[in-house]
């Protein structure tokens, strides 16, 4: 597997698709900061670390669901890839749908949404797009 976050972003895709109500993904930490983004912005219920001192550790995340029964995400792209990174200055971070949805950048500051990396006022690689 070449991109760990393309197959993050896959899995969540097809577990919406499918209706499941969470779903495992395996650990690293670029991961991780992707799916505490998404807890943050609303876009699933919850994520946890399982078995933490295995090495076979994963996380477990916990779609979310609106009343009607779709999905909170309605798209959720990678932008960058090891092929083709992208990057973008601190006055390109793009606005999502508006304000409703968010974009994902790794900056020098770590991972941040793009409304975090507008306030800390850094650039860096875009990463994803959610809506």
């Amino acid at each position: 597997m070449s991109c760990v976050i393309a197959d993050l972003f896959t899995r969540i895709r097809n577990a919406s698709a499918a209706e499941h109500q969470d779903i495992e993904v395996r650990f690293s930490n670029l991961k991780l900061e992707i799916v505490k983004i998404l807890k943050e912005e609303g876009f699933v219920r919850f994520y946890e670390v399982v078995r933490p001192n295995d090495v076979k550790r994963g996380i477990k995340v916990g779609l979310k669901y609106g009343p009607s029964g779709d999905s909170v995400m309605s798209s959720i792209v990678a932008v960058s890839r090891p092929g083709k990174r992208v990057y973008v200055k601190k006055a390109q971070i793009p606005k999502v749908r508006n304000g409703f949805g968010i974009c994902i950048l790794s900056t020098p500051k770590g991972v941040l949404s793009g409304r975090a990396s507008r306030l800390a006022n850094v650039g860096g690689e875009l990463l994803a797009i959610v809506y």
